[in-house]
C-alpha cells in the first residue's frame, strides 16, 4: 500500500481536514510535525503548541512523528525513510510559510516526491476574494460582503486513516494539564453556543464578563476549523438572535480579512500598509515603555490587560485595542514594538491578525482615517468594565476600591496605599501631542 505523509502545521486536528482526506485516499498516512526553530522559540506559545501536539499524538493513537529542524531538510528526510510518494499539507499564506513551502516543494521534486496542497486554515483561502477589477480589498466592509458572497465549502468529513507507525520521533515533555487539542476546542465551542452566544453582540466587549468563546488559540493551531464554526452557527440560527450570530461571523471575517491583506502585502509585517503616516515622528523606547510592558502605567484598564497578557498569554480583544492605543498614541512609540511584544507573549499570536490590528491602532493600516481614534483609557474602562471587576481581578493593589472607583484611584485618598503607581503621563496632554504630530505630517505631505 502506498505511503503518504501528512505534514501538520496550523491544522492540528483530524476532523474537517481536507488535506488528511486527500492523503488517506487509498494510502497509509504518516502524520508528521516539524518543530521549526524559527517558529518554536521557548515561551508560552511553544508550551501551548506542545500541549496541542500531545493531544494530536493521542488522537492518532501515538502515530504522530515529531522532528526538530529546518523543514526543508527534515521533510525530505522523513519521506525517504518511509518511502513516501507524496507529502500533503494545508496551503499556507503567511510570508514565511510560503517561502518555506516553496523550498520544501523544490527539494521534494528533486527526489520524485509530490507536494500536495489541499484546503487552508481559513473558510476562504487568502487571495480568492477580489473586487470587480480583480484587485484585493483594503477596506473591511466591502471585503466582508464579497467574502460572504464567495461562500465556503461545508465541513469535510472524518477520514478513515491507516496510520504508519514505528517511525523515530521526539518525545514530548510532560506538561501540566492544559485545555488543548481538537476535543477540547470542540467542547469549548459547544459550551459557548449553549451558554454565551446569547448576548454576544454586546457582551463580547466586556472583559469583566469573560463570555467570549476564547477560540482564538484553537483557531491559531487549527484545532478547529472556521468552516466548522460557520456551519454550526447556521444550525443554531433558528434559536439564536440574528445580531449575535452576525457579530460572531463578522469576527471570523476579520481574521480572514487580515490573512488576505497579509497575503497580498507580505511586507506589512514591518512596513506601514498606508504610506501617508510614514513620516510620523516616534519616541524611542524608554522606561515608559517598560512600565507599559509590566502593567504599571497608573491607568488601571491598561495595566489589567498587560498583566493578564503576562500571566495568561492572552488578553481580551477590547483591552488589546486600548493597550495598543496607549502605546502608540499616548507614548508615541512605533507600532512594531508593541506588535513584537504581543507576539512574544500571546499564545494565540497570529502574524496576520496581530500585525494588522496593531496597524489599525496606529492608523497606518486598512482603516480609512483611524489616527484620530485615540482611546481614553479611563473612559474605556468605565464603559466596558463598569463594575471594576476586571481591574480588581488583575490588579490586587486596587481590590480595596469598590465598583467603578477602581478605574480612578487618584480620586481617592487611599487609592494608592497598596503600592499601585501614579499615572506616568497626562492623557489629555499626550492626546494633543499625538494630534499635533498628525497635523505636522499632513502639512509636510502636501
Amino acid at each position: 500500500m502506498t505511503t503518504r505523509i501528512l505534514w501538520f502545521r496550523r491544522d492540528l486536528r483530524l476532523g474537517d481536514h481536507p488535506a488528511l482526506l486527500a492523503a488517506a485516499d487509498g494510502a497509509r498516512v504518516l502524520p508528521l510535525f516539524v518543530l521549526d526553530p524559527r517558529l518554536a522559540a521557548p515561551g508560552p506559545r511553544l508550551d501551548r503548541l506542545l500541549a496541542s501536539l500531545a493531544a494530536l499524538r493521542d488522537a492518532t493513537s501515538e502515530a504522530l512523528v515529531i522532528r526538530s529542524g529546518d523543514p526543508a531538510s527534515v521533510v525530505p528526510t522523513v519521506a525517504r525513510e518511509v518511502g513516501a510518494h507524496a507529502v500533503h499539507v494545508s496551503a499556507e499564506s503567511t510570508p514565511y510559510g510560503r517561502r518555506r513551502d516553496a523550498l520544501v516543494r523544490e527539494r521534494l521534486r528533486g527526489e520524485g516526491v509530490e507536494f500536495v496542497e489541499t484546503g487552508s486554515p481559513y473558510a476562504v483561502t487568502p487571495g480568492r476574494v477580489r473586487n470587480r477589477t480583480g484587485d484585493p480589498y483594503r477596506v473591511f466592509t466591502p471585503f466582508l460582503h464579497a467574502w460572504r458572497d464567495h461562500g465556503w465549502r461545508a465541513p469535510a468529513g472524518l477520514a478513515d486513516v491507516a496510520w504508519v507507525r514505528d517511525v523515530d520521533s521526539l518525545a514530548l515533555p510532560q506538561h501540566p494539564q492544559v485545555d488543548a487539542g481538537e476535543r477540547a476546542a470542540l467542547e469549548r465551542w459547544q459550551s459557548f453556543l449553549a451558554e454565551d452566544l446569547d448576548g454576544y453582540a454586546t457582551d463580547r466587549d466586556r472583559p469583566d464578563l469573560d463570555s467570549t468563546s476564547r477560540l482564538s488559540v484553537a483557531l491559531k493551531y487549527g484545532e478547529i476549523h472556521p468552516r466548522t464554526l460557520l456551519a454550526d452557527l447556521l444550525d443554531v440560527a433558528a434559536d439564536a438572535a440574528p445580531a449575535d450570530i452576525e457579530r460572531y461571523v463578522t469576527e471570523l471575517a476579520w481574521r480572514e480579512f487580515h490573512a488576505d491583506v497579509l497575503h497580498h502585502a507580505p511586507n506589512s509585517t514591518r512596513d506601514d500598509l498606508r504610506p501617508t503616516l510614514r513620516r510620523m515622528p516616534h519616541d524611542p523606547e524608554s522606561e515608559l515603555v517598560d512600565a507599559w510592558r509590566a502593567g504599571r502605567t497608573g491607568f488601571p484598564f491598561v495595566d489589567a490587560g498587560m498583566r493578564q497578557l503576562l500571566h495568561e498569554g492572552w488578553m481580551h480583544n477590547r483591552v488589546r485595542m486600548v493597550t495598543a492605543s496607549f502605546l502608540v498614541k499616548d507614548l508615541h512609540v512605533r507600532w512594531t514594538l508593541g506588535a513584537r511584544h504581543f507576539l512574544d507573549h500571546l499564545i494565540d499570536g497570529d502574524i496576520a491578525s496581530n500585525t494588522h490590528n496593531w496597524q489599525w491602532a496606529a492608523g497606518t493600516g486598512t482603516d480609512a482615517a483611524p489616527y484620530f481614534r485615540i482611546f481614553n483609557p479611563v473612559r474605556q474602562g468605565l464603559r466596558f468594565d463598569p463594575s471594576g471587576d476586571y481591574v480588581r481581578r488583575w490588579i490586587p493593589e486596587l481590590r480595596h476600591l469598590d465598583g467603578a472607583t477602581a478605574h480612578e484611584p487618584w480620586r481617592h485618598a487611599d487609592g494608592h496605599r497598596h503600592g499601585y503607581p501614579e499615572r506616568i503621563i497626562d492623557h489629555a496632554q499626550e492626546r494633543r501631542e499625538a494630534l499635533a504630530r498628525l497635523t505636522e505630517v499632513k502639512e509636510h505631505s502636501r
